[in-house]
């Protein structure tokens, strides 16, 4: 017997190569010499996404703080649009109550009635940061006094406010309804 029969090697087999340790081993990509340039392009591109989702991150939380504040302030504006609609509504009762409080009248118990509820309302107006304006003396002020009419007053400057008509009330800074007033001329 020869010894190619005996399983020996053949001369062309001592030409091809050796198969049996590649079997399970992956394809040689010429990356095996040195592992450390993929891995950091890998760790470079890990880390430009971990930045882009802080960035993001970020936009959003200023976008959802922006969001709240905004609501918070549009709530806040509502609120009080609604509550100075309400005192406006109810400042042409307080007239009616001062007017009845001038009003001659010899029933004492209605005068002290009337005076308790009167200084009920303004109590609760004034609780609420509702305060009248002085206008009797002040200087004209288009911005807080409607003028109903021009008079010459002697004793009295040019544009001082000689009478009110009917007060004027303030919400804080904002103005609920400015005075009616007569105004002296020179």
């Amino acid at each position: 017997m020869n010894d190619h029969h005996r399983g020996g090697a053949t001369p062309a087999d001592a030409d091809a190569p050796d198969r049996s340790s590649d079997a399970g081993a992956p394809p040689d990509t010429g990356e095996a010499a040195n592992p450390a340039p993929a891995a950091d392009a890998r760790v470079a591109q890990l880390e430009r996404e971990r930045d882009e989702h802080y960035e993001r991150l970020l936009r959003v939380t200023a976008e959802f703080d922006n969001f709240r504040k905004r609501t918070d302030r549009d709530r806040r504006d509502v609120s009080e649009r609604a509550v100075a609609g309400l005192i406006e509504e109810l400042l042409p009762i307080v007239d009616d109550f001062e007017r009845a409080l001038e009003a001659d009248t010899a029933d004492s118990a209605y005068r002290e009635g009337v005076a308790i509820i009167h200084r009920q309302l303004a109590d609760l107006l004034q609780r609420r940061g509702v305060r009248p304006i002085d206008a009797v003396g002040a200087m004209f002020d288009p911005r807080l006094h409607q003028a109903v009419t021009y008079e010459s007053v002697p004793g009295h400057e040019d544009g001082e406010v000689v009478e009110e008509l009917r007060r004027g009330y303030l919400l804080g800074d904002r103005l609920l309804r400015p005075s009616m007033v007569k105004v002296a001329k020179a």
